[in-house]
């Protein structure tokens, strides 16, 4: 009862304030603090007040409140776990299989998971080139390229 007279005297003064802004011929300005004076004469017309109240003296909806706390921080502690693992389950469990099925090349003797010295077919699989004009143009590219081991 008495947060209803509270709203509605706040929502008197804010239109007061409002029609004196008016007066003063600053009409976009009473138009904005007369919406935000009608708010709470708004809420205790819906009854959101009186919700509020009843729930803010309710030991269960305090208790409500503290099981939703902890929801939340258990689904903020399990995205955070998850993003330090690197994705889902199921895009983990992906990525395991696809480095199963790639850390052996078909007809290979060994694995090859290390970042060892290139064999020595793989030049032979590059285009050759067709002028020798163009192979200066490229020579500088190519000394970085080799340098890095790419």
């Amino acid at each position: 009862m008495i947060a209803e007279t509270v709203c509605s005297a706040v929502s008197a003064a804010g239109l007061g304030i409002a029609a004196v802004t008016a007066y003063r011929k600053r009409l976009l300005t009473a138009a904005r603090i007369a919406a935000y004076a009608l708010v709470p004469i708004g809420l205790v017309m819906t009854g959101v007040v009186e919700w509020l109240a009843d729930t803010a003296f309710s030991p269960v909806a305090w208790a409500g409140f503290g099981v939703l706390g902890v929801a939340w921080v258990l689904f903020m502690t399990t995205r955070a776990v998850e993003r330090r693992r690197g994705g889902t389950r199921k895009e983990r469990k992906e990525a395991r299989a696809a480095a199963r099925r790639e850390a052996v090349a078909p007809g290979a003797s060994a694995p090859s998971l290390g970042t060892g010295p290139r064999p020595a077919a793989e030049p032979a699989s590059r285009p050759a080139k067709t002028s020798r004009g163009g192979d200066d143009d490229f020579s500088d590219i190519e000394a970085i390229l080799k340098k890095h081991g790419i």
